[in-house]
């Protein structure tokens, strides 16, 4: 698979599913369910999901998906998988829901458990990242795509930042930042948290709260190839296609950061 020309397809379903989750948001209203795990969940989630699940059906056919929006898929059916699609089609409702444009579109190619592409696309900001074989880009609205990296050791910066959810925090993660040196905190919705510190807008993104793996592999691969690391408290890299699918707490780290 040539994974340049993989991604310029992904891309292209990115943003059409984008403009499709605009159509919602822009409307006058939307009806919000709760899923069973309490979660919202719009019109514009199972849109986007169906937009990508047929255009990658098509591209790749010979590829399974998994989707936040999916049928359950089990762990016998898994893990037989040595390469397939991790989707959010929506990642960041909360912030869809209060229209602040935090929201993105996620996907991710997993090869035997790593990320090894994946494309964030932002529709309200017309801001698209997407990274591969250490390589990653971002291109915003009217732009020239620009090649990214993460802030490297010993770079000249005007304060450590740190990014933080704008609507999931905790007293755990409070404490986390107590023990480290000052700094801005940064808040942010969505996938967007790992892309700050891909472009190197940001040092260090703690998440001491639950995720799952679909809303974290598009935007874990995007960080990888830009240089940056994305591990568990204990330092070991996030694992996909695990029996089950809750990520461990986890660090989004530049290469400035070395603990």
């Amino acid at each position: 698979m040539n994974l340049e020309r993989t991604a310029e397809k992904v891309c292209g379903i990115a943003v059409r599913a984008g403009q499709a989750i605009l159509e919602v948001y822009n409307g006058k209203d939307f009806d919000v369910v709760l899923k069973p795990d309490s979660s919202p969940l719009t019109r514009a989630d199972l849109t986007a999901h169906k937009i990508i699940a047929e255009d990658l059906a098509a591209a790749f056919p010979d590829l399974p998906m998994l989707s936040e929006e999916s049928e359950q898929v089990s762990w016998e059916t898994r893990q037989d998988w040595t390469r397939y699609w991790l989707v959010d089609p929506l990642d960041g409702t909360l912030e869809f829901i209060k229209r602040n444009g935090e929201f993105t579109v996620n996907i991710a190619l997993i090869a035997r458990g790593v990320p090894v592409l994946g494309v964030v696309y932002a529709p309200a900001m017309d801001k698209m990242y997407w990274g591969y074989d250490s390589i990653a880009w971002c291109k915003s609205a009217n732009g020239a795509a620009r090649a990214i990296q993460v802030i490297q050791k010993g770079e000249d910066v005007s304060e450590f930042r740190v990014v933080a959810s704008r609507s999931h925090r905790s007293l755990e993660l409070e404490h986390f930042r107590e023990a480290l040196p000052p700094h801005e905190c940064v808040a942010m919705g969505s996938s967007l948290k790992f892309c700050l510190v891909a472009e190197g807008t940001a040092h260090l993104y703690p998440r001491i709260g639950p995720t799952m793996e679909w809303d974290t592999a598009a935007a874990d691969a995007i960080v990888r190839a830009a240089g940056g690391t994305v591990t568990t408290l204990h330092g070991e890299p996030l694992v996909y296609n695990k029996p089950e699918l809750l990520n461990p707490y986890f660090l989004v780290k530049s290469r400035a950061v070395d603990f």
